[in-house]
């Protein structure tokens, strides 16, 4: 009896939310499908300061973005989480291209987007074209950290920009370390949704990637992710 009644229990608190028709589903999956939640500001010391204000806890220097324009900081939300703050970097010059994640045009830091986790991009690509979704060709990246491991990365991201940010893009960190093991510590990600005046057709995208981010019906597009921490249960939008 005390072994089905702590199963019960432990059934009772996992992650629960409403998909858009009302029905109830477990947040577990999704969770395990974020790599890392995107906090674009157009200064960092003042979005680093935002979420410090917010959570209770200040982000650790990540590194710069070369020829990107961009630096960035971070905040574990669990082992194989995080959350980046990304800004314009002062110590580069202006890049030839926009900076990522429309920064260039921002007066308010937003949670702009999510990156996925992906372990076989090449395979991701072919499948996803396969169903009508097209993504764009692989692509690598790389960074170094602030004790000087370089750490390098592939992406592919759908060719349509769909969703304005909800639709993530899909990252393999291949044999780097997960940035959410030096990252700072002391937040859990509980839930992350979304709303858009076209609900159904950013679903219907979402579900060919084999996502399960609920996108509800909104005025407005965006990301709310729902953040624990040393000053409780937040939300980030």
């Amino acid at each position: 009896m005390i072994r089905i009644a702590a199963f019960l229990l432990a059934l009772l608190l996992l992650p629960i939310a409403m998909n858009i028709d009302g029905e109830a589903i477990n947040r577990t999956e999704l969770l395990t499908q974020v790599d890392h939640l995107v906090y674009a500001t157009p200064d960092l010391n003042r979005g680093i300061g935002e979420i410090e204000q917010l959570t209770g806890v200040r982000a650790s220097p990540g590194g710069q973005h070369p020829g990107g324009g961009t630096r960035n900081a971070l905040v574990a939300l669990g082992p194989t989480s995080y959350l980046e703050i990304i800004g314009p970097d002062p110590d580069q010059p202006a890049p030839k291209t926009p900076r990522s994640f429309g920064i260039d045009g921002l007066k308010h830091s937003r949670l702009a987007t999510w990156a996925a986790k992906g372990n076989d991009l090449d395979r991701l690509k072919a499948q996803a074209e396969l169903k009508g979704v097209s993504l764009t060709p692989v692509s690598p990246g790389s960074r170094k950290r602030p004790d000087g491991v370089m750490l390098s990365w592939r992406t592919t991201r759908p060719v349509d920009a769909v969703g304005d940010g909800i639709v993530p893009f899909f990252i393999d960190w291949g044999q780097s370390p997960h940035p959410s093991q030096t990252a700072a510590p002391g937040l859990t990600l509980i839930d992350l949704r979304a709303e858009h005046p076209d609900a159904t057709r950013v679903q219907q995208v979402l579900s060919t990637l084999g996502l399960d981010l609920q996108v509800k019906q909104g005025a407005n597009p965006g990301l709310v992710a729902i953040i624990k921490g040393p000053k409780g249960t937040v939300e980030l939008r």
